[in-house]
């Protein structure tokens, strides 16, 4: 049996018949940038998140840019971090001028540690971006009590964790609605897909808000009027097409990755050398990625394994930023941030996607019981 970590043929198969006929009206039209199409799909994601403002932009990396320069961080200042996420988180303080300041993870969550995170700010700090890995949130309520104490600015990194909530005072709330601004990519493997690169930075005030918009059209509110120097990061129709015509399907979607982690955390419960995905008790993750721990150096034969017996599975991710050649002038090393640097060698993602059949589910678990002989 053959079981693909991701498999987004199944998905477009569900959903053809309603983004078609609307994209082919965006070509006939020939209306591509931004728009009534992308207005309109902003307006639906304020109502989804229950967020003030939603700005479209053409990817999940600029999302963080633009909000970085929207809160005016850049050289001499510093953004505290995870050095255990995506490139992009990382690379877009660098790409503002700013320093990236690492902080370790939780070993459970691998969300980044509140307390870690609070002992690196310094008075050069300017913004702390925790991130929501692998669909579940990061401690907001601390977070949020963190960037009080010290004035700076909280930015959510949410790439991977549209719709995950967590319940605070006993009311559910989800990303994008505890930060000063919130980052969402649209990369066609993330629960909500475009058909290409899209982003989206949400924000809770209207002065950033008008920030955004005016730095994803090269800094200028009207055309051939620049107030700043702004980017080119304007998210097209026909991605906001397709991304409104699968945000109906999202929850749904949500569910469905929910219910195939349940069944694996049942069907691997007890197997020495693995680790099931930590989720807290007051947290609901959208399982963006099913991520287990393999311990006693065995994350790899299982990956051998499992691909030889036509299972897919991935390493998200294995090396640490702090570790990567190109943030070699940052002067970190080995040893630094221990929880990170154990998460690169022992993590191994299943498939968990929507529409896993219950066969391919038992394969999938079957597969990792036989490496364990159980």
């Amino acid at each position: 049996m053959q079981v693909p970590l991701l498999d987004l043929t199944l998905q477009y198969r569900g959903i053809a018949t309603e983004v078609m006929p609307e994209l082919l009206t965006i070509i006939e039209e020939q209306r591509f940038i931004l728009g009534p199409v992308v207005d309109r799909f902003e307006r639906e994601m304020e109502a989804y998140l229950g967020v003030r403002h939603a700005v479209g932009c053409a990817s999940g990396t600029d999302a963080i840019l633009l909000a970085l320069r929207a809160f005016d961080c850049g050289r001499d200042d510093e953004v505290v971090t995870s050095p255990f996420t995506f490139f992009a988180t990382a690379g877009a303080i660098h790409n503002v001028g700013a320093r990236p300041v690492f902080a370790d993870i939780l070993p459970g969550t691998f969300n980044l540690d509140p307390a870690a995170a609070e002992a690196a700010v310094t008075e050069r700090t300017r913004v702390v971006m925790p991130v929501h890995l692998f669909g579940q949130m990061a401690d907001m309520p601390a977070f949020r009590a963190l960037a009080g104490r010290h004035g700076v600015s909280l930015l959510e990194d949410a790439a991977q964790a549209i719709g995950a909530r967590q319940r605070v005072d006993g009311e559910w709330i989800t990303t994008g609605t505890l930060g000063d601004a919130c980052a969402f990519s649209f990369f066609p493997t993330k629960n909500l897909g475009a058909f290409g690169d899209a982003g989206m930075t949400v924000a809770i005030d209207d002065g950033t808000a008008e920030r955004l918009r005016k730095l994803r059209v090269h800094g200028g509110r009207q055309m051939y009027h620049h107030e700043e120097v702004g980017y080119n990061s304007r998210l097209d129709s026909l991605q906001a097409a397709v991304l409104s015509a699968k945000l109906p399907h999202l929850k749904g979607w949500s569910d469905a990755r929910r219910r195939n982690a349940a069944f694996y955390d049942q069907a691997l419960a007890g197997i020495g050398g693995i680790q099931t995905p930590v989720v807290g008790e007051d947290h609901e993750s959208i399982y963006n990625q099913y991520t287990l721990r393999v311990g006693d150096g065995r994350r790899d034969a299982l990956a051998d394994f499992l691909r030889e017996r036509g299972v897919g599975s991935g390493v998200y991710y294995p090396v640490p930023l702090h570790l990567q050649e190109c943030f070699a002038y940052l002067g970190y090393c080995e040893g630094q941030f221990p929880e990170s640097e154990r998460a690169c060698r022992e993590v191994l993602s299943l498939p968990v996607f929507p529409e896993l059949t219950p066969a391919q589910l038992e394969y999938v678990a079957e597969s990792v019981r036989a490496f364990f002989g159980e």
